[in-house]
């Protein structure tokens, strides 16, 4: 979760995890309720699909319960996502002065951060580019 300027309206990260591509499938941004989730299972869809979550109502709300499970143990790839995340986007470890928390800034960080991240040629060329100028 990123922290916006004022506690009572933290912005939740909803994400899509696909465990065995170990990647973000799609991404929204906004409160804790089933409107945002809602958003993201738009973005996905339901059909065919396994749904590994933590045991907030919500989803049960909005998940078919043959396609839900529940619980801590097969949440770790996300988990791990999670922990890679906030290690190298600063707005995601801690209050602080340095970032913005708009939420458009913090979809940004995560696109940028998907983009080098996700394929490792699209850092490797700017990587080239950023060298060269050393040369």
């Amino acid at each position: 979760m990123a922290f916006p300027s004022k506690k009572s309206r933290k912005l939740w990260i909803w994400r899509a995890y696909d465990p065995v591509g170990r990647r973000t499938i799609a991404w929204v941004l906004g409160r804790r309720d089933d409107a945002a989730c809602q958003k993201l299972l738009d973005k996905i869809g339901v059909e065919g699909k396994t749904f590994v979550t933590d045991d907030w109502d919500g989803r049960h709300r909005l998940i078919p319960e043959n396609q839900l499970f529940t619980g801590k143990d097969l949440t770790y790839p996300i988990e791990q996502d999670n922990s890679n995340i906030r290690h190298f986007i600063a707005r995601f470890r801690r209050r602080t002065k340095v970032v913005s928390k708009i939420e458009k800034m913090v979809d940004l960080s995560l696109r940028l951060y998907h983009y080098l991240h996700d394929n490792p040629t699209n850092f490797a060329a700017l990587q080239a580019v950023f060298l060269s100028i050393f040369d």
